[in-house]
């Protein structure tokens, strides 16, 4: 894999975290609304984005030898794909069926925070979705730029924390002034496309572990 297609794929799949309805974009969308800034998304993310650094940072050195072991690297690549098509079908099925909505979701969602940045680090840390994602698809992602060294690492980190920062700063635009100017037709149609991407890129992980388990 390139470095640019590294950094590419990260941007992309990043969104499969960042889109679906969840505590940071409930803070997101409370904090713009109450503050009546677009700058409400790029704290959080900021926020989010340390506590994401400090992740990759510990699996890149903490787990070297981990990583180094073609079993295991196959296994992880297997789960990371596997939970990566279940996050695209998910979408998929959101975008179809037109069941998420960014109605109401920044009521009932305060952390009692005035800090946005601490907010988006404990709305992070606190969300199983969150820990399951980085325990599978963000692990294998790592692993696999960590071939390129670390100079893929931190091409991964950037484009993935890109993605988030487009999201968010994106819905915080959006309800700044107190009206939501992206429709839920259109939020849906941006989560079936992405689906389809994130589904399909499923299956170059899986295909990379089974190739590392010589299966494939």
């Amino acid at each position: 894999m390139s470095l640019m297609r590294i950094f590419f794929s990260s941007f992309f799949i990043g969104f499969s975290g960042a889109l679906m309805p969840g505590p940071m974009l409930g803070v997101t969308i409370e904090g713009s609304l109450k503050r009546k800034k677009w700058t409400a998304g790029p704290l959080i993310v900021l926020g989010h984005g340390i506590l994401e650094l400090a992740l990759i940072i510990a699996m890149t050195f903490g787990l070297r030898d981990f990583f180094s072991n073609p079993v295991i690297a196959g296994f992880i690549g297997l789960f990371g794909g596997a939970f990566l098509a279940w996050m695209g079908y998910g979408m998929i099925k959101s975008g179809i069926r037109k069941t998420v909505s960014l109605n109401n979701q920044g009521q009932g969602s305060g952390t009692g925070m005035n800090n946005l940045v601490l907010a988006g680090i404990v709305v992070s840390a606190t969300n199983p979705y969150f820990i399951m994602w980085w325990a599978t698809t963000g692990m294998e992602s790592v692993r696999q730029a960590y071939t390129l060294g670390i100079i893929g690492v931190l091409l991964f980190f950037l484009g993935h924390i890109l993605s988030d920062f487009v999201w968010y700063s994106s819905v915080s635009a959006a309800f700044a002034k107190g009206r939501k100017l992206i429709s839920d037709a259109v939020y849906c149609r941006i989560l079936l496309v992405l689906g389809i991407f994130i589904a399909a890129f499923s299956i170059y992980f899986m295909g990379s572990g089974l190739k590392l388990l010589g299966v494939w």
